[in-house]
């Protein structure tokens, strides 16, 4: 199709504020395996047959080490946001327990590379990397011991970096990682059911612990404008003792 054949959709209808950005996942892009603990997505990689042309993740796009020439790019695109996600497996290599502090230098590393190039970062905090430690311990999403050290990893992701993030995300996609990410192991109904259940409670674990998130501003850039006739915000706090 020729350029002037292309349809250009009717965007006048978009609000003033409205925020034009790009977005990708840590571990279809960011490579450097060796300097993370390992995911699931690792773990299923190496199954024969289950990846068409036998890729994986432990290079990727190697972001990680083209950092700097990433961030360019990004820019070179005249967005105002970017959302990422961060690799839990690269904070917390085993799932639980104190963060790398080579993990939350490469992350603080992208966010102030984005602000100083005026741009907004947006952070999903699960974006389907668990770490495998989890899974081969607690069965995964669907063992409620999941859920409360997700609640732990997302505590030490707001203290370190949650005061230059405009917002955060919790899961990408929950119900693909309940129905799809589950669909093989039996017996299905249960472990949809068990796991969508855990996935909600991980939100009641985490509402009190992303404290600093949406102050962030590029640096020189404008405050973006707030919404007319916003809904009061409501928070539910749920102790572990009472779940």
């Amino acid at each position: 199709m020729d350029r002037d054949q292309l349809i250009i959709p009717d965007l006048k209808h978009l609000p003033g504020n409205f925020v034009w950005g790009v977005a990708t996942s840590a571990f279809q892009i960011e490579g450097a395996a060796d300097r993370r603990g390992e995911s699931i997505w690792d773990a299923f990689c190496r199954r024969p047959g289950a990846i068409a042309d036998g890729s994986d993740g432990l290079t990727a796009c190697d972001h990680v080490d083209r950092l700097e020439s990433d961030l360019d790019l990004i820019a070179s695109l005249g967005v105002e946001a970017y959302r990422f996600s961060i690799a839990w497996p690269r904070i917390q290599p085993e799932g639980s327990g104190a963060p790398s502090s080579g993990g939350l230098g490469f992350y603080d590393r992208l966010i102030d590379g984005l602000l100083a190039r005026g741009i907004r970062p947006y952070a999903t905090l699960y974006h389907w990397d668990l770490p495998q430690a989890l899974q081969l311990q607690h069965g995964g999403w669907a063992g409620r011991e999941t859920a409360f050290r997700f609640g732990d990893y997302a505590d030490q992701v707001a203290r370190h970096l949650g005061d230059r993030i405009v917002s955060f995300a919790t899961l990408n996609e929950p119900w693909v990682v309940a129905v799809l990410g589950r669909a093989e192991a039996p017996p299905v109904a249960r472990d949809i059911i068990t796991t969508m259940g855990l996935l909600g409670l991980e939100g009641l674990t985490i509402v009190d612990r992303l404290p600093g998130a949406g102050s962030a501003s590029p640096r020189g850039g404008p405050e973006p404008e707030p919404e007319e006739e916003a809904e009061p915000e409501v928070v539910v706090r749920v102790d572990k003792k009472e779940l």
